[in-house]
C-alpha cells in the first residue's frame, strides 16, 4: 500500500505503521524453539540490487475459484500458517509475535529445495511490509538469492487470486551456478507447491500459473567476492565443526 505525494499527513501516518524501521543489521532476541539461528544476527540485508547473479521476476499466482474467501481473509490464514504450506524437509520458524512489519523469520531447509538429502541452510527474512492483503520478506547477507518475496491476494474476475511474487539476483557466484544448473527450476516448484497447499487449504484445485521475466541478463561481477557469506557454505562447515566442538567441550567439563 503505497502513498502519494499527495496523501495527507494522516494517511503516511497510518501508513508508516505497515513497515518496518530501517535497521543497519539484523537482530533476532530470542529463536523459536528447535530453529537453528545461523547467518541472520549481524548480517545486512540485501537487495536485488547487492546480488550477483541475473536479475529475475518470478510471478506465481492461483486463482481461487468457488472458494468464498476475501483476500484479507487468505493473507490472514497464510500469515497463521505461513510454514505449513512450504513442502515437506523445509521449515520456516514464524517470529515469536508473528508475521509483522520488522520481525524476522527463519529459514532451515535443505537445498535444492526438492531433496531432503540437500545441502543444509539456515538463513531468515525480515518481514520489511505487512498489510491486512499482503505481506513482505526481504533477505539477509547469504541467502540463496538477494531480493523481496511479496505475498498478495487480491480480487480479479469475481474471485481472490492468491500470488508470490519475487525479484532477485542469485546471491554470489556459487548460487548463480546452482541456478543456471537447475536450482532455478526447483526454487520454482517449490513456491509452486507452496501455492497448491494453501489453494488446498481452501478446498481449490486450481494449477498455479507461473511467470518468469529475465529482467537483467547481466551479473555484477563486482559483487564477485559475496561468496564469503555463502549461508549454505557456512551451514555445512557449522554441521561439520558441531560434534568437535562437543567432544571439546565434554573434555574440558571433564
Amino acid at each position: 500500500m503505497a502513498t502519494s505525494p499527495f496523501d495527507s499527513n494522516e494517511s503516511q501516518s497510518r501508513d508508516a505503521a505497515y513497515w518496518a524501521q530501517y535497521v543497519s543489521t539484523l537482530k533476532l532476541g530470542r529463536a523459536p524453539t528447535g530453529a537453528l539461528n545461523l547467518n541472520v544476527d549481524g548480517n545486512h540485508l540485501a537487495g536485488a540490487l547487492q546480488g550477483f547473479g541475473q536479475m529475475w521476476q518470478k510471478t506465481f499466482c492461483v486463482r481461487l475459484q468457488g472458494a468464498n474467501v476475501t483476500p484479507g481473509e487468505v493473507i490472514k490464514t497464510w500469515k497463521e500458517r505461513f510454514g505449513t504450506f512450504w513442502p515437506n524437509g523445509n521449515r520456516f520458524y514464524a517470529p515469536l509475535i508473528g508475521i509483522a512489519p520488522g520481525e524476522i523469520g527463519l529459514i532451515n531447509m535443505h537445498i535444492p529445495g526438492d531433496s531432503p538429502i540437500g545441502l543444509p541452510l539456515s538463513t531468515g527474512v525480515l518481514v520489511i511490509y505487512a498489510d491486512d492483503e499482503s505481506f513482505t520478506f526481504m533477505t539477509p547477507q547469504g541467502h540463496v538469492f538477494a531480493g523481496w518475496i511479496t505475498f498478495s491476494a487480491f480480487e480479479e474476475e469475481g474471485s481472490t487470486v492468491a500470488q508470490v511474487q519475487i525479484l532477485l539476483r542469485a546471491f554470489d557466484f556459487v548460487y548463480e551456478l546452482g541456478f543456471r544448473m537447475g536450482a532455478s527450476k526447483s526454487e520454482n516448484k517449490f513456491w509452486e507447491q507452496t501455492l497448491s497447499a494453501l489453494a488446498v487449504h481452501f478446498d481449490v484445485h486450481e494449477p498455479v500459473q507461473t511467470r518468469v521475466v529475465c529482467v537483467d541478463p547481466q551479473v555484477q561481477w563486482s559483487r564477485f567476492w559475496n561468496i564469503w557469506q555463502n549461508s549454505t557454505i557456512r551451514t555445512v562447515l557449522y554441521r561439520m565443526a558441531t560434534p568437535v566442538l562437543s567432544i571439546r567441550t565434554q573434555m574440558m567439563r571433564r
